[in-house]
């Protein structure tokens, strides 16, 4: 299984054209995302009118969640990244000299945009914004690929995390307003 793993990553990672490394490379950035969340803010807000800061603070748990079990997998994994392996790391393509810290399993970028992603659909709920909002969940997270910082199994993982934590804290606000709402129907009657 090892072994497909890194033969789909080098092939992935080989699709590299130099026309598009700078652009990859920003796509990976946190400055790709400013827009995004831009986005998602406005949204939210014209949706949620004055109750937007619930929903948008669920994002923000979403975020911070994935971010940290994220790190703390990867040093307990202690898998090496495609760029540190001694194995393969002379095959590998990277941008701006670009390496990403020694272990990689899962990716960050994979659970925290896959998770961002999901999590705002829930809220929204639009079919467009939906579509758009994956694409670019999945653009974020093969840029990591193309980089050589993560092979697919650590996208895969990650964004596999990011959707059941997602999925976890909709499902966390969903309780918590059912019984506000019980609460404040009660003091009603």
């Amino acid at each position: 299984m090892e072994n497909i793993d890194k033969e789909l990553f080098l092939f992935l990672n080989g699709l590299n054209r130099d026309g598009l490394d700078q652009i990859v490379f920003f796509i990976s950035s946190h400055w790709f995302w400013l827009p995004v969340v831009t986005v998602i803010l406005v949204l939210i807000i014209r949706k949620y009118k004055k109750h937007a800061w619930l929903p948008i603070l669920v994002i923000i748990f979403t975020y911070i969640f994935t971010e940290q079990v994220t790190n703390f997998v990867k040093y307990a994994v202690e898998r090496f990244r495609p760029t540190h392996n001694t194995d393969i790391s002379h095959l590998v393509h990277i941008v701006n000299n670009y390496k990403g810290g020694v272990y990689g399993f899962f990716s960050g970028h994979a659970a925290n945009s896959f998770g961002l992603a999901l999590i705002s659909a829930l809220f929204i709920k639009n079919k467009y914004y939906t579509i758009a909002i994956i694409l670019w969940a999945i653009i974020v997270s093969y840029s990591r690929i193309y980089l050589g910082v993560h092979y697919p199994s650590d996208i895969f993982a990650g964004a596999l995390f990011g959707v059941m934590a997602a999925l976890i804290f909709y499902r966390i606000w969903k309780i918590l307003c059912h019984k506000l709402i019980k609460s404040v129907d009660t003091k009603d009657k």
